[in-house]
């Protein structure tokens, strides 16, 4: 398994913390974890890098893939 950040390094979305609650309303707690992805962008300086990018953030274009 590969580890990766789980922040956005363009919004900054990361995990938090909420409850399942159960038809009984059974309440257990869960983790709300953002789609993130190791893409490859071209960043500001022209730079190609490897970045984690939540999928929000790409399909509103607000990185350049290199």
């Amino acid at each position: 398994m590969i580890t990766m950040s789980k922040i956005c390094e363009v919004c900054g979305k990361h995990p938090v913390a909420g409850r399942n609650v159960s038809h009984s309303h059974r309440v257990t707690g869960r983790t709300f974890r953002p789609n993130i992805q190791q893409v490859t962008i071209k960043d500001a300086q022209g730079d190609v890098r490897k970045a984690n990018i939540c999928t929000s953030c790409m399909k509103a274009g607000k990185v350049v893939r290199a």
